[in-house]
């Protein structure tokens, strides 16, 4: 099932996404309301509306975002950086997370804006240690992400937090899918329609089980925190009027225009 978080006449709610449609393109989709949220039983209302017809948000509003880096081999030596012994964990806050067709904010403080497409899990239900079997269970599904970057300031200021965390950095979407096998599915990053990374989630160095296992021996996540994995190579730069689009093979695609930050 895809999941998909919208607003209509000043209302949001979630919606189950029906029908197919040709890439890029929303023609044919539907949504059959939800009754109720996605992380508990819920039912469909059977009132359907338009996927035109809506806005999009971003499919959920994490508490947190928990942020693997250095996660793909050739990524981290692209950037000329070792690949860590274990998961390497960072934080992005929920301020950062934006939707489908929201805008990118260049921040003022950086001159070096990058891209990173990412698959993203979406965690069901509240769980802390989580042993490696049992992590298929705290999953409800999975979105796209892009882990937007100013790269100089990150090399810049060691510490991510502004790097990664500053307004706009997050998008999600658009929307989540609950049925899906992660071990192996392509991602692509587009901007303004030519490739710039392609990758396949099987080149993870750490697998989704052992992320989720490592985070919550640490901390409690709680339903709707969303966990990014990591991106492959071929991250690049991002300037202001370009449209940064990610694609992950069985989800969709998410696409984001960068502007000038007011």
């Amino acid at each position: 099932m895809r999941i998909a978080r919208f607003s209509i006449d000043g209302n949001v709610a979630f919606g189950a996404v029906e029908g197919e449609s040709p890439p890029g393109s929303t023609d044919g989709l539907v949504l059959d309301i939800i009754k109720g949220i996605p992380f508990t039983d819920f039912e469909l209302s059977g009132t359907k509306l338009p996927l035109s017809k809506v806005r999009l948000l971003p499919p959920v509003l994490p508490n947190k975002v928990v942020a693997f880096g250095r996660n793909y081999a050739e990524h981290a030596k692209e950037l000329g950086n070792e690949v860590p012994d274990a998961p390497f964990a960072f934080f992005k806050p929920s301020t950062s997370v934006i939707g489908p067709g929201d805008e990118i904010a260049y921040p003022s403080f950086s001159q070096e804006l990058h891209h990173e497409a990412e698959l993203a899990v979406v965690i069901g239900r509240m769980c802390r240690e989580v042993p490696r079997e049992r992590v298929k269970d705290v999953i409800l599904g999975y979105t796209c992400a892009n882990d937007v970057t100013a790269r100089d300031v990150q090399k810049r200021e060691k510490q991510w937090a502004r790097a990664k965390g500053f307004d706009s950095s997050c998008p999600l979407g658009p929307w989540v899918e609950t049925d899906l096998d992660p071990s192996d599915l392509t991602i692509q990053c587009t901007v303004n329609g030519g490739q710039r990374q392609l990758g396949r989630t099987s080149e993870m160095i750490h697998p989704i089980e052992d992320l989720i296992v490592n985070i919550t021996e640490a901390m409690t996540l709680l339903p709707g925190d969303v966990i990014l994995t990591g991106t492959p190579a071929g991250v690049g730069p991002l300037n202001v009027g370009d449209e940064v689009a990610v694609t992950i093979e069985g989800i969709g695609t998410l696409t984001n225009k960068v502007i000038k930050r007011g």
